[in-house]
C-alpha cells in the first residue's frame, strides 16, 4: 500500500520549485494546480508499479530463508542416501559368469 502522505509530501516539494517571480492570487492558484497534477501523476505512476511493503518483503524474505535451510537439509539427506546405496553396492558381490 502507497504511503500517501510522502506522495503529498512529494507534490508539495515539487510545487514549491515552480519560480517565485510568480507573484499574487494567481500564483498560489498555479502551484495548488501543479500540486494536485503531480500527486495524480506520482500515484498513477506508483500505481503501476508492482510494489509491497517492508513488513511483506520481511515476511517473504523469512520464507524463503526457511525454504533454502529446508532446501540444504534434503540436498544432505540425498547425499547421503546416495553415499549408502553406493556402500551397499560395492558390497554385494558379483554375480558368478558362466
Amino acid at each position: 500500500m502507497l504511503d500517501l502522505t510522502q506522495i503529498d509530501e512529494l507534490a508539495r516539494r515539487l510545487s514549491s520549485l515552480v519560480p517565485p517571480g510568480l507573484r499574487g492570487e494567481s500564483a498560489q492558484e498555479l502551484r495548488s494546480e501543479l500540486q494536485q497534477n503531480f500527486k495524480a501523476v506520482l500515484q498513477s505512476g506508483l500505481g503501476r508499479l508492482d510494489l509491497v511493503t517492508r513488513e511483506e518483503f520481511e515476511v517473504q524474505r523469512a520464507v524463503l530463508l526457511r525454504t533454502r535451510e529446508k532446501l540444504e537439509a534434503l540436498q544432505r539427506t540425498v547425499a547421503e542416501l546416495e553415499a549408502q546405496q553406493q556402500g551397499a553396492a560395492s558390497s554385494v558381490p558379483a554375480p558368478p559368469r558362466h
